[in-house]
């Protein structure tokens, strides 16, 4: 299955590309290759940009405490599993204060570096980072790859609690709502949500039916329209019964 995720709101849309951000920098910098810390490094420089937003911190606290404080209801509920529950409640406690301990500003330390900030403007132009522009830069890819990490992850640091924070928050969101089993008749759904608010829509397609869903939603009303890719792959619209997941999120 395939899933697709449709953010409500302009918060969970920032904390979609934050995350998307995340794991590609998990990814290259655990490689080896000066080219792939490169990427590594740029994608930081992009987190700063989608992180700018200086309410994002305390959104995700407020979020958070919110959390902690709807599940501390459900203790006296004897259905619930307690072990888990303090796992999640201790989990949200650990996440909160390793944000709160982080001071200033997100990523300022990248900010404050007049080194990296020669790199970040020079990334900005197609080709803006090759040696001749940036000879101090060149000659830091050719350091050993364990120097070159160890490097990164310092660079990085600050933005860990915020990472771990949205991680959590996106976690808890997605295992908020049930999956429901539809089908788009003729590759179109249409749902009226009567105005209650989600915060995200997660639509799940079995990938041998090579279905593409294009969303919109708000909260009166989603429509999916199903399209498929030809050889070219522009998409084409999709005229068949297409059975598809639905899981309407919200905290």
């Amino acid at each position: 299955m395939i899933v697709y995720e449709y953010p409500f709101n302009e918060r969970i849309r920032t904390l979609l590309r934050l995350e998307d951000l995340y794991e590609k920098f998990k990814f290259f910098v655990q490689q080896e290759h000066p080219m792939q810390h490169h990427v590594a490094l740029s994608t930081i420089f992009d987190m700063l940009e989608v992180a700018g937003r200086a309410d994002l911190k305390s959104d995700l606290l407020q979020e958070l405490e919110r959390q902690k404080q709807s599940l501390l209801a459900y203790r006296t509920n004897p259905n619930v599993a307690v072990d888990m529950l303090d796992a999640v409640l201790g989990e949200l406690d650990q996440v909160s204060s390793a944000l709160v301990a982080a001071q200033g500003k997100t990523g300022q330390n990248v900010r404050d570096n007049e080194w990296l900030m020669s790199i970040r403007g020079r990334t900005i132009i197609p080709g803006g980072a090759c040696e001749f522009d940036l000879p101090s830069y060149h000659a830091w890819q050719k350091r050993p790859a364990e120097q070159r990490h160890a490097d990164i992850m310092n660079w990085f640091a600050p933005l860990t609690p915020l990472c771990a924070a949205l991680a959590l928050v996106l976690r808890l969101l997605r295992q908020s709502g049930a999956p429901i089993k539809l089908v788009a008749v003729a590759g179109s759904y249409q749902q009226m949500l009567q105005g209650k608010v989600y915060q995200m829509l997660r639509l799940s397609v079995d990938e041998t039916l090579g279905a593409i869903p294009e969303i919109s939603a708000n909260k009166y009303m989603l429509w999916a329209r199903f399209t498929t890719q030809g050889g070219d792959l522009k998409p084409k619209p999709l005229e068949g019964d297409v059975p598809f997941e639905l899981t309407l999120c919200n905290f």
